[in-house]
């Protein structure tokens, strides 16, 4: 059941114009920023631009359209979220989804499923348009797997933040400006701590665990904040939605 309902919300994101607007805008803005990182490369390797040290054909283009991807998600994700439970709570069709024969695990995580595939599509065509970059040069594709992966994991935790938001109002433009405010917090959050990039504060932050994947390094311990962060706020969300079941 739940991948019919992962289904469900992944064809009406395909059916709704706000997401073939949206996936049309990131993939053109991904493609300009390729062809302006292999330009720049270009310019770099005939000395027109100097850097302060040189750096693969992989890395120099890859590192400007993953740190544009992860910039933009964090507008995209909440108008995508918005409407997963919020627009089921205004329609007043939320009664009738519980009684459903599912379990709010199965409503949460389907829904939860359905907006990261439709993330995944991103992400999986920023790896093909970099991967062609082997057709004229040697590339490191552990440097892409390494950031696909923590692509991924970001957008899924933006996901499952927005998802939460979301089953919070009836009102799905309050839950996108609720979704923005906590993700932009939670990406910049360490520049507040900068002093002391240990404390707990720090540690939260998303780009802190994010910087590892950016430069090609998978470490368990970032993984295991971006699952632990994800399970998290699920767990919320169902709680939430058990306690409007219980009201009724």
């Amino acid at each position: 059941m739940v991948i019919s309902i992962a289904r469900k919300e992944l064809k009406s994101m395909f059916s709704s114009p706000m997401g073939w607007i949206i996936l049309a805008l990131l993939m053109f803005a991904f493609g300009t920023y390729y062809l302006n990182g292999i330009n720049n490369y270009f310019e770099v390797m005939s000395g027109a631009i100097r850097p302060a040290e040189r750096v693969g054909v992989t890395q120099f283009v890859g590192q400007t359209v993953y740190g544009l991807a992860s910039f933009l998600m964090l507008f995209a994700v909440p108008l995508l979220s918005m409407r997963l439970i919020s627009e089921e709570r205004r329609n007043q069709t939320l009664p009738f989804l519980f009684s459903a024969p599912l379990s709010l695990i199965e409503i949460v995580v389907g829904k939860f499923l359905g907006l990261v595939a439709f993330l995944s599509i991103l992400i999986l065509y920023i790896g093909v348009m970099l991967s062609t970059l082997n057709l004229w040069s040697d590339i490191d594709f552990g440097y892409i797997l390494s950031n696909s992966l923590g692509l991924f994991l970001l957008l899924a935790s933006f996901s499952a933040l927005g998802l939460y938001f979301s089953s919070l109002t009836s009102q799905p433009v309050v839950a996108a400006i609720l979704s923005f405010i906590a993700l932009f917090v939670l990406m910049i959050l360490d520049r507040f701590f900068a002093g002391d990039p240990s404390s707990t504060m720090a540690q939260l932050s998303f780009m802190k665990h994010f910087q590892s994947f950016a430069v090609g390094l998978i470490d368990t311990a970032d993984i295991l904040y971006f699952v632990l962060f994800i399970i998290t706020f699920l767990i919320l969300t169902i709680r939430r939605l058990d306690a409007d079941r219980l009201r009724g």
